[in-house]
C-alpha cells in the first residue's frame, strides 16, 4: 500500500481543536485540504504527522506551540498612536483589526487596551503558545 513520503502532494479531511476540545478549524463540509508535504505550505508538526500514513488512514496527532504558531511573543504587543485610526472609529478591547506592514501585507491584530493616545495591539497569531489536537485523515496521494 502506498504510503505518504515528502513531495508527495496530498489531500487530507482534518479538525483542529486547542487541548481544552474547542474546534478552531475543520475541513468538514468543504473540499480536503491539498499540500505538498515537506515542502513548508503547513505548521511543522502537522506536516511532520504525514510520512508513513496511507490512504484512508486515520490518526490524531497533538502539537507543541514550538511545532505549530510559536510561544506568544510580548514583542507582538505593540502601542499604536490613536491619531493614526479614524477618529469615528470606536475601538473596544477584543476587536480584531487589519494593519499593512511595508510590504503590504495584511497583519491581523487584537485590539488589547484602550488608552488616551494609544491603543494596545497583539500581533500574535491567535493560536500561539498553544498546543493543538488534529484528527487527521488521509483521503488522497496524488
Amino acid at each position: 500500500m502506498q504510503q505518504v513520503k515528502a513531495g508527495d502532494v496530498v489531500k487530507v479531511h482534518y479538525t483542529g481543536k486547542l487541548t481544552s476540545g474547542e474546534q478552531f478549524d475543520s475541513s468538514a463540509g468543504r473540499e480536503p485540504l491539498e499540500f505538498t508535504v515537506g515542502a513548508g505550505q503547513m505548521i511543522k508538526g502537522f506536516d511532520a504527522a504525514m510520512p508513513g500514513m496511507s490512504i484512508g488512514e486515520k490518526k490524531t496527532i497533538n502539537i507543541a506551540p514550538e511545532d505549530a504558531y510559536g510561544p506568544r511573543s510580548e514583542e507582538a504587543i505593540i502601542p499604536f498612536p490613536k491619531e493614526n485610526v479614524p477618529a469615528d472609529m470606536k475601538l473596544e478591547p477584543g476587536m480584531t483589526l487589519t494593519l499593512t506592514d511595508q510590504m503590504g501585507q495584511p497583519i491581523p491584530v487584537v485590539v488589547v487596551d484602550v488608552k488616551e493616545d494609544i491603543i494596545i495591539l497583539d500581533a500574535n497569531h491567535f493560536l500561539a503558545g498553544q498546543e493543538l489536537v488534529f484528527d487527521i485523515e488521509l483521503v488522497e496521494i496524488a
